[in-house]
């Protein structure tokens, strides 16, 4: 009630479909913290891995638990990802839309959620699979958070080259959750990824050279220049190429996997070649990059399934 006795009205929100896409508009800005579509490519490498393990599909429950336990743990690498970076990434065209950059998230939530689907992560895949996978899962965050993101993306060109091992990670997760211990193909598929992800990133960073360089991130198209950087891919691929032909002797791969292991191999290399000739074509790599992985796990499930 004013002080002349007329009343002042105070607007009040009743509308509860605003309220609601509200907090769907919240909710939003929290998942993608999470960088849900990275989580799907480390999937991708988990589930064939844990077949390849078994030696025959390993069950609905031991996959789906692995898978949920993997998502937590590769989340919670991602929202501190996002704390972390919350400076370069308003800097960086490519990264400018992030819940942090455009302030959608306080940064103290964002580390919050992200220690807290670290830990949750552990304790799923400790209780639903065991200490070894869950021990995996954990050491890749804290790799990611701590190696990558905090030491080497800022001052070294090797970044992605060592950074690439946490993502090469979900390999070993997958086995280790259905045999409780790392053999020798868990390794060769670890060393798919690892060599994978070099000529993966280097063709975004080709892309987005100069958002890398106004941000000050020493990816190696600005240190060392788009040619030697398609060199350098040129070489990753073709150890990536020969690092899945060695599946065929050391994990009894058959005709499936190796004649997907070579088409696929060459389509990679042919495509590398492709932006050693014609940087601007680098995206089309990156492309043809997350369609391999996906292609060539594929084949390696298949090949085991259909025995």
């Amino acid at each position: 009630m004013a002080s002349d006795g007329h009343e002042i009205a105070i607007p009040l929100i009743t509308d509860p479909a605003a309220a609601g896409v509200s907090a769907r508009s919240k909710a939003a800005s929290y998942f993608a913290l999470t960088k849900p579509r990275i989580i799907e490519l480390l999937l991708i490498t988990t589930v064939p891995s844990m077949v390849l393990a078994a030696g025959r599909w390993p069950g609905v429950w031991p996959v789906l638990a692995t898978l949920i336990g993997g998502s937590l743990s590769a989340g919670g690498a991602n929202a501190l990802n996002n704390y972390v970076d919350r400076d370069i990434d308003q800097i960086m065209k490519r990264t400018r839309s992030r819940p942090l950059a455009r302030h959608e998230v306080p940064p103290s939530n964002a580390l919050v959620l992200g220690v807290a689907l670290g830990v949750a992560g552990f304790a799923w895949l400790w209780a639903t699979t065991n200490l070894l996978a869950a021990t995996i899962a954990t050491a890749a965050l804290l790799f990611y958070v701590f190696v990558y993101t905090l030491k080497l993306k800022r001052t070294s060109t090797q970044n992605i080259v060592i950074g690439g091992a946490a993502g090469a990670a979900p390999t070993l997760v997958g086995w280790a959750a259905v045999t409780g211990s790392l053999d020798l193909p868990a390794w060769v598929l670890f060393l798919v990824v690892f060599y994978w992800t070099p000529p993966h990133f280097w063709a975004l960073a080709i892309r987005y050279r100069d958002d890398y360089e106004k941000a000050g991130v020493p990816m190696l198209p600005v240190v060392a220049g788009v040619e030697a950087t398609t060199r350098k891919m040129l070489l990753y691929t073709g150890l990536m190429v020969g690092i899945s032909l060695l599946l065929v002797p050391v994990a009894g791969m058959r005709w499936i996997y190796l004649g997907a292991a070579i088409a696929l191999g060459a389509w990679f290399l042919w495509d590398t070649w492709r932006v050693f000739r014609r940087p601007e074509d680098a995206m089309r790599l990156f492309t043809t990059s997350t369609v391999y992985l996906a292609a060539l796990f594929g084949a390696v499930m298949l090949d085991v399934l259909v025995r």
